[in-house]
């Protein structure tokens, strides 16, 4: 299975856009899957469901925190490459998507609109939004991002 067709897996799961793009490369990433549910949980629906960055995004950050991040607090130029890796794949996103926000991938008005109530998972949420695609699309990215 590739790794956008296990991050769609996930999400089709119950997991948040975060915590499939961060399952998917668990085992890259030396985390169990319970560990990589937990350290993604607060991050869908935009964090919190605030509906800012999208979940998607999120876990693909997340994904290259762990696998590259720099953990030097006096290394200025590993931060700045570190922080050019991920406006690069966030940008490479949004040219695909239209956009890093959450809300605006789901055409909703403003942020702060939802509650933090998630929705229940039925087949009419699935065919109403476009996280499972989303997911997919952040998968692909960071995959592409570890084979070079």
């Amino acid at each position: 299975m590739t790794k956008k067709e296990l991050a769609e897996n996930y999400f089709r799961k119950g997991a948040n856009c975060a915590q499939a793009v961060l399952c998917a490369f668990a085992p890259e990433c030396g985390l169990a899957e319970e560990q990589a549910m937990r350290l993604a949980s607060g991050f869908g629906g935009g964090v919190g469901r605030m509906r800012e960055v999208c979940g998607a995004v999120s876990g693909m950050t997340l994904v290259v925190n762990i696998l590259y991040g720099n953990t030097d607090f006096s290394d200025k130029e590993a931060k700045d490459r570190h922080y050019a890796r991920v406006r690069r794949l966030a940008e490479e996103f949004r040219s695909r998507t239209g956009s890093v926000i959450c809300r605006e991938l789901l055409g909703a008005s403003r942020a702060g609109k939802d509650s933090p109530v998630s929705e229940q998972r039925t087949s009419a949420y699935y065919e109403t939004r476009p996280c499972p695609g989303l997911v997919a699309i952040a998968a692909e990215i960071v995959e592409k991002e570890l084979s070079k």
